[in-house]
């Protein structure tokens, strides 16, 4: 047991009925929410703030603490002090879901996150200069008892009350009741990724659901790179990235992404993208070549498509491409395979 005291004992006899006994979890595939372009006030829903930063999920069983990424890549090297402040808490067999995060002038920023992003020894992560966060909005697991079949509403009052969020890198995730667009209103105004709804009454589920919703302030989103050109003038590196997204099996070109780089980061993406050259185009379109040329008409090289990158634009165009792109960073918790469109469907 966790502790002698019941963490169970506030809950409704009928939310103690859905409680299941079962051991410490390896794994628990996420629930991931669905784009949405309608925002409402629902009584029946939370709101919570969108975070960009890295997806987390932790496990502690006994004096063991493991973070894993969407892709299951072990992330305990990549935010130690994370992994340390989850040690010292006195409950000892829990699973949670949450966000780490870095900040820059008061906003979460994935390219600031970056920075650690690639760090696997914990002694270098330990001394970067970037301090990271670990907003936890969810539990899956405690002592003995898987908890994905309780009612959100139920699993946040218990992280709430159960774990400690005393320490400095872990933070709780505060919501919102029922008044979604106005939320949503002050998080654009303050320069926020935007919100995620999420149905009060509804259990988590290891699937994209309909019951956790992403308001977004501004479109972005992650596309698979299959291709790059050459520099031009005094640029390095690379000229632009060649993107797109999974239709089925097809990788359907998107269009190029040319802004949003430092210098140290184009000369890291040219010697990844380098590792990953391939003669033939990835995409469905064999005539993509043609659109994505460099200045002068320079050609570009393909690489296979397995490196995924968070872009920001204005909008989609009709005819499919993206408006004024920027890259934001490399996204190592994505599969390629997984990226598709992200179009919001019709109603809620």
């Amino acid at each position: 047991m966790t502790s002698r005291r019941d963490p169970f004992a506030r809950l409704p006899p009928d939310a103690r009925r859905r409680l299941r006994a079962a051991p410490h979890p390896a794994w628990v595939d996420p629930m991931l929410a669905t784009l949405t372009d309608r925002r409402f006030a629902d009584p029946r829903w939370l709101f919570e703030r969108k975070l960009d930063g890295e997806r987390c999920l932790a496990f502690r069983d006994g004096g063991r603490v493991r973070l894993l990424s969407r892709t299951r890549q072990h992330l305990d090297g990549t935010y130690p002090e994370v992994a340390d402040a989850l040690a010292r808490l006195p409950v000892d067999d829990f699973a949670v879901d949450g966000e780490v995060v870095a900040f820059d002038r008061g906003r979460t920023s994935f390219a600031r996150l970056q920075q650690r992003i690639g760090i696997s020894d914990p002694e270098r992560a330990r001394r970067s200069p970037v301090a990271v966060f670990y907003y936890v909005f969810d539990l899956l697991h405690l002592d003995g008892h898987d908890t994905t079949a309780l009612a959100l509403r139920e699993r946040k009052s218990l992280l709430r009350d159960t774990l400690s969020f005393r320490s400095l890198e872990l933070r709780y995730t505060t919501h919102r009741n029922a008044d979604g667009e106005a939320l949503f209103a002050a998080a654009c105004a303050r320069g926020w990724e935007g919100v995620i709804a999420k149905r009060a009454d509804a259990p988590y589920v290891g699937r994209r659901s309909g019951d956790w919703l992403k308001f977004k302030c501004s479109a972005g989103q992650e596309l698979v790179v299959g291709g790059f050109t050459e520099p031009a003038g005094s640029r390095v590196g690379l000229g632009a990235l060649v993107v797109g997204y999974y239709q089925g099996d097809d990788l359907v070109y998107a269009g190029k992404v040319g802004t949003g780089f430092s210098q140290a980061t184009l000369h890291e993406l040219r010697r990844r993208l380098d590792a990953l050259e391939t003669p033939d185009p990835p995409f469905r379109d064999r005539d993509v070549g043609r659109a994505a040329r460099g200045p002068g008409g320079a050609a570009v090289h393909w690489v296979r498509p397995e490196l995924v990158a968070e872009v920001g634009f204005t909008e989609w165009t009709t005819d499919g491409r993206l408006r004024h792109p920027r890259f934001v960073g490399l996204r190592d918790d994505k599969r390629a395979r997984d990226v598709v469109r992200e179009s919001p469907p019709a109603g809620r």
